[in-house]
């Protein structure tokens, strides 16, 4: 009695958080494209207001910042542009139209900052890492996990010797895949989260020697360039180009990625 009262509370749970669910899927689907058709007709700050609300309700994806960058780009917001691209880029940094994009609203800044030598080993391996996004290489592991468990409970259950061996092996080697994504997904956060960056969205901006305000000024940036944040002090970052020069700059002064 107790278990069937139970399974009936379990059924209307289900039946009432289903369809809640698959309604808010569509709901942030049909906002989605809703900015897709202001986009379409060059409505790009009704485009923005769309996408920004997809993000408000908590419905983050490369796409969503990759559609927000190209109507900031529209928009003649350069560094909202690369802003938003650069947060497409966190969520699937192998994505060659995202990074291309990159590339393309990066000749429109005023400061061409060359990127300091890096051992190819090093970026090789970044190169690897960021190859696949995320989410990606999350479905993938939990597929390879699942198939090795499937298999597994053949290679239990077979009679033939040769089924056994066979099931053996292509159980390992989905294991050993699953393994490798779930450990590609972690160095790639591990990279993020070291990598702190952030986009110039004032301009000029004087990057002092140190973090006060009487200290002297090294040199000059512009909006839309990208800094990596090496740490903070009473409302300043310490900031490092890509060529690897360094200073200090007011916290307002930047937008982080």
């Amino acid at each position: 009695m107790k278990s069937n009262r139970l399974k009936r509370i379990l059924y209307l749970v289900i039946w009432v958080l289903i369809p809640m669910l698959s309604f808010g899927k569509d709901s942030a689907h049909e906002l989605f494209e809703k900015g897709n058709t202001s986009y379409a007709k060059s409505h790009y700050k009704e485009a923005l207001s769309d996408y920004q609300e997809l993000l408000n309700r908590g419905y983050q994806s490369a796409a969503v910042y990759f559609n927000m960058g190209n109507a900031s780009y529209k928009l003649g917001d350069i560094p909202s542009a690369l802003l938003y691209y650069e947060n497409a880029h966190k969520l699937s940094p192998g994505d060659e139209d995202i990074n291309f994009n990159i590339r393309f609203a990066n000749q429109k800044t005023a400061d061409k900052i060359d990127e300091a030598p890096v051992f190819f080993l090093s970026s090789w391996w970044r190169k690897f890492i960021l190859g696949v996004s995320i989410s990606t290489l999350s479905v993938l592991s939990v597929i390879f996990v699942l198939a090795a468990s499937v298999i597994m409970i053949v290679y239990f259950f077979a009679n033939s010797v040769s089924i056994k061996k066979l099931s053996f092996y292509a159980s390992a080697a989905f294991l050993c895949f699953g393994l490798l994504t779930i450990f590609i997904s972690g160095r790639q956060m591990s990279y993020f989260d070291a990598h702190k960056q952030a986009i110039i969205v004032s301009r000029p901006v004087s990057v002092k020697n140190a973090p006060v305000n009487s200290s002297g000024t090294l040199f000059i940036l512009h909006d839309g360039t990208k800094v990596n944040i090496l740490g903070t002090d009473n409302g300043w970052l310490k900031i490092r180009l890509a060529n690897g020069n360094e200073g200090w700059i007011k916290s307002g002064d930047v937008k982080e990625i």
